[in-house]
């Protein structure tokens, strides 16, 4: 399809000259996948949390198990997220995303057909071990095919895939649990899943992935003359792929080098366990306390799950524009959305069921994950390229630790002892920690920048605009 890509710029060619590392249609339609499959991650993750009304009733549980089913998930994609994104760096992230999509579809499956809560929460430990290393490698591919200046944007909204993911897992999950039963609801999920990746496997290749310069065209071609290439090729591919994982080792301690991408890894984890506790129990919140039926709290649930996810883009997409000319901006947008989410949330449950408590949650759920676009874009600043799965891994790692997986599980314990709206006026004080580490990486920001990269910070437009002034009245 003449899909002709480089790394460097190339003459004559229009995709190198506007940073683009391969077409922009073949980019957007790996976006477009990319991002599907994400919502099917999770879709399967979140499903769960539409029926814990009936799981509840079926199997007599407690909020503190209802929340281990939602936490085990997170929990086994923070563990396995590093160790597995590894593999993908060396091994190749496309093979990995379909094996990942496969077993996550396979596993949700085998929740439709659970009997008890043993084999419930087995099945949603195998559905976490395949979503371990979906969310770094995938981002990696994404961010791989797309000009470094729409970092920030594409992070956003790709992490804000798992919200949008939520919202339709928990939306069409209530609706069909509430039609056909809830082991329906899993199993439309993990259907979805399996066609997903099966359309994945046939348009995304790890060859049209690669950036190409016009001098390696020749060897670029070698999968459609492998069979006349002739021995010296086949040495040469050899020697080229022995090359990565020594260079990989070389670079794996740059992930924990500096104080300011430590603190993006931190703050990042620790403000999504207010996001994370939401997702999971709104649902439950407004069946409880809106007196809504299983579809309805589902429905109610997923349009503040769905602004979650919108927070996510938009947080993005207002760190690229306000720091185009002082990278150091991210920083305050992430501070911004952990302290309104904070003031916001805490108000809304304090307030009676209502407008206006619908109205202060609304706005809080629009904050509480706006930090996700800039802290990721702060990791890949910060980070070499050649290890930009590994480093994605890692954020996610520290936003599954420290969030998504403790999240849901702390918000159910402290549900059993003082009910599910007394533990959600505690949950969102957990962003004044997000904001000390927001705080702590801003600090040392530049200074770690500039010793990581020997890129000096970029001055605020203020401080250029009074040097520009000084330079003129010097000269005249």
């Amino acid at each position: 399809m003449g899909l002709q890509t480089t790394a460097v710029a190339v003459p004559g060619t229009s995709s190198s000259s506007s940073g683009w590392p391969v077409s922009r249609g073949y980019a957007w339609i790996v976006f477009a996948l990319s991002f599907g499959l994400l919502l099917s991650d999770y879709m399967s993750r979140q499903v769960l949390n539409a029926v814990f009304p009936m799981l509840k009733d079926d199997w007599l549980l407690s909020d503190a198990r209802l929340g281990s089913l939602s936490g085990v998930v997170a929990l086994m994609v923070g563990l396995l997220t590093f160790p597995l994104s590894l593999v993908a760096d060396r091994w190749g992230r496309v093979r990995s995303l379909l094996f990942a999509a496969v077993t996550w579809s396979l596993a949700t499956l085998g929740c439709a057909l659970a009997a008890n809560y043993g084999q419930m929460f087995t099945a949603r430990l195998i559905v976490g071990v395949g979503e371990a290393a979906y969310g770094s490698v995938g981002i990696a591919v994404v961010l791989s095919v797309f000009p470094i200046a729409m970092r920030a944007t594409l992070s956003g909204a790709f992490i804000a895939g798992g919200a949008f993911g939520s919202v339709l897992g928990v939306s069409i999950g209530g609706a069909v649990a509430d039609q056909f039963g809830w082991r329906w609801a899993f199993g439309a999920m993990g259907l979805f899943g399996l066609l997903l990746a099966a359309v994945y496997g046939i348009v995304v290749t790890e060859k049209r992935l690669r950036p190409r310069a016009d001098t390696d065209a020749d060897a670029d071609t070698d999968a459609d003359t492998a069979e006349t290439a002739g021995a010296a090729d086949a040495d040469a591919a050899e020697d080229t792929e022995a090359a990565p994982p020594a260079r990989l080792r070389a670079l794996l301690p740059r992930l924990f080098s500096s104080v300011s991408v430590i603190s993006a890894y931190v703050g990042s984890g620790l403000q999504l366990f207010t996001a994370g506790s939401l997702i999971s129990w709104l649902p439950s919140y407004f069946n409880r306390y809106y007196d809504l039926p299983t579809a309805k709290a589902g429905a109610a649930a997923g349009v503040f799950i769905l602004l979650i996810g919108v927070g996510m883009v938009l947080g993005g997409i207002a760190s690229d524009r306000i720091s185009r000319t002082a990278p150091i901006r991210k920083w305050g947008v992430a501070i911004g959305c952990s302290l309104g989410s904070l003031v916001l949330l805490l108000a809304a449950f304090h307030l009676p069921t209502g407008p206006l408590q619908l109205a202060l949650l609304a706005a809080g759920a629009l904050l509480t994950a706006g930090s996700a676009g800039p802290a990721a874009a702060m990791v890949a600043n910060l980070t070499p390229v050649a290890i930009s799965a590994t480093a994605f891994a890692t954020l996610t790692l520290a936003n599954s630790l420290l969030g998504l997986a403790p999240g849901p599980s702390v918000t159910g314990a402290l549900a059993d002892r003082m009910g599910l709206l007394g533990a959600l006026r505690v949950v969102p004080f957990i962003a004044l920690a997000a904001t000390v580490a927001f705080l702590i990486g801003r600090r040392w920001y530049d200074r770690d920048l500039l010793r990581i990269t020997g890129i000096a910070p970029v001055a605020e437009p203020k401080e250029l605009a009074v040097t520009e002034a000084e330079e003129a009245e010097v000269s005249s």
